[in-house]
């Protein structure tokens, strides 16, 4: 049945041209924005992860920007401790010329102090936008990812770098929780006498057929028969004028009738004494070093802020410790500050004893004995440069110049540290930012797979709908035409 009020074949020729027509606005809108997801219509669960990792990729780009900004702090930091240590190393050179008498010490002098104050305006100057890492003691953190967890939490991950201070600051002694406890001062006075220890000969009123061996700080002298004459008595004379004879350095002996007294002033050393024979009965000795000795704990942490002091007669000397120092940064620490204030004969050395613990001795080699010797602490202090007590370096006395030339090897030690501790982290972040570099890619590469348009397909596809449209157009066009076939029946 034909109709001129319901053409079918048009209607659906119509309905195809739309159909065609949407396919084809789609694959020009593809092929002009270049994706196939442009909004949340055509595709909502792609698009909103695509949406997510596009944020991911902002704070990647932004997290890059910040790891450059890290990485060039540092290398500045780094470049500071480097110099530094090349400037300390220069004075190094110039405390072991002065260890000569018979050179101008007050000439090499200045250019140590010339070399202190470069050292000062290396490390003032080693900043970058006004962070500088060669002060103070407060870490830097570097922002250097975001986690996003299965959640979708999303935290930072930082890259910590911590200061090294190069600074020669004294800090400040704190008023916080008392920490004597740590440090130990032996008992006083620091005596400028030597340690006596006693051998007793054999009585003997005739000594001459006696033999006698005895070994002091590693030199022998053997007695044979014969070589005694009297009682024990002149026994000991003979051996005391012997020991004294060899001219051993602090070392000396006395007789005390039937007592062989050996004397030792050697500071920071025992002397062994030995002895076999007739004349006494064998055995050992152990005359000990002329010094007191502030023990620390080995078994307390060193917290930031911590803070020593030592007494001695009228000068204290104060450390206090920074972040990650130990108890033998303490104790070079301390013995630094006492160095610098030249006591007259007092000297210092640092060890460590049979159990670990880090031990500060201090001889005194002057007229007369120091009666005070104390050691305190106490926490919540403002932390002591790591170059602190550089700007007290004197050569100009031979006391001053040999405590130069070991505390300047701990200095030299720190300002390495510095350096090394710098280099590690900005290795680091070069590593972390050519991780985010490839990283931003690889999210970029993601999205594109999600959204972007296929170039080839939506060309081909273009061309066929093309060829579609003008065919929908062509049958919707005979399909209008076919109700003027009715005319034809009323002719």
């Amino acid at each position: 049945m034909s109709s001129i009020l319901t053409n079918n074949g048009a209607m659906v020729a119509l309905q195809t041209l739309k159909s065609i027509n949407a396919d084809l606005n789609k694959v020009q809108a593809e092929i002009s924005t270049g994706k196939s997801v442009g909004s949340a219509k055509d595709n909502s669960a792609l698009w909103a992860i695509s949406k997510v990792m596009e944020s991911d990729v902002q704070g990647f780009n932004s997290i890059s920007e910040s790891l450059s900004l890290g990485e060039s702090t540092i290398a500045v930091a780094r470049q500071g401790a480097e110099t530094t240590t090349d400037l300390l190393t220069e004075i190094k050179g110039k405390i072991v010329a002065a260890q000569e008498e018979n050179v101008d010490r007050e000439k090499i002098q200045t250019d140590i102090d010339a070399l202190v104050a470069q050292i000062g305006s290396v490390t003032g100057a080693a900043q970058f936008n006004g962070l500088n890492l060669l002060k103070g003691t407060e870490d830097l953190n570097v922002l250097a990812s975001l986690d996003r967890q299965e959640s979708g939490q999303v935290t930072a991950n930082n890259i910590t770098v911590a200061r090294q201070d190069l600074s020669t600051d004294a800090g400040v002694y704190g008023t916080g929780t008392a920490l004597s406890a740590n440090a130990v001062a032996s008992a006083g006075p620091i005596a400028n006498t030597g340690n006596t220890e006693a051998i007793t000969f054999a009585t003997d009123a005739d000594t001459s057929g006696n033999t006698f061996e005895i070994t002091v700080g590693g030199s022998t002298l053997t007695f044979a028969a014969g070589d005694f004459t009297g009682n024990q008595d002149a026994a000991v004379t003979t051996v005391a004028a012997a020991i004294n004879a060899l001219g051993l350095e602090g070392i000396s002996a006395n007789d005390n009738g039937a007592d062989l007294e050996i004397t030792s002033t050697r500071a920071f050393e025992d002397v062994e004494v030995s002895f076999t024979g007739d004349a006494a009965t064998p055995g050992s000795v152990t005359v000990g070093e002329r010094a007191e000795n502030v023990t620390f704990s080995n078994v307390a942490q060193v917290n930031e802020g911590d803070g020593y002091r030592i007494t001695v007669g009228s000068t204290v000397a104060t450390y206090v410790a920074g972040k990650g120092e130990t108890f033998e940064d303490v104790a070079n620490g301390l013995k630094t500050a006492i160095d610098a204030a030249e006591i007259d004969g007092v000297t210092t050395q640092v060890t460590t004893d049979d159990t670990g613990a880090q031990v500060l001795k201090i001889d005194n080699d002057s007229a007369t004995a120091i009666t005070t010797f104390t050691a305190v602490g106490a926490a919540g202090g403002e932390a002591s440069g790591g170059l602190f007590g550089l700007d007290a370096v004197d050569v100009t006395s031979n006391s001053g110049a040999d405590a130069a030339l070991a505390n300047i090897e701990v200095l030299i030690q720190n300002s390495i540290d510095a350096g090394a501790e710098f280099g590690s982290a900005q290795g680091r972040i070069e590593i972390q930012s050519e991780f985010v570099s490839q990283l931003t890619d690889s999210l970029k590469s993601g999205i594109g797979t999600l959204v972007d348009a296929d170039m080839e397909e939506a060309s081909a596809r273009l061309q066929a709908l093309q060829v579609q449209q003008q065919l929908g157009v062509q049958a919707l066009s005979i399909a209008n035409q076919a109700p003027q076939s009715i005319l034809s029946l009323f002719r």
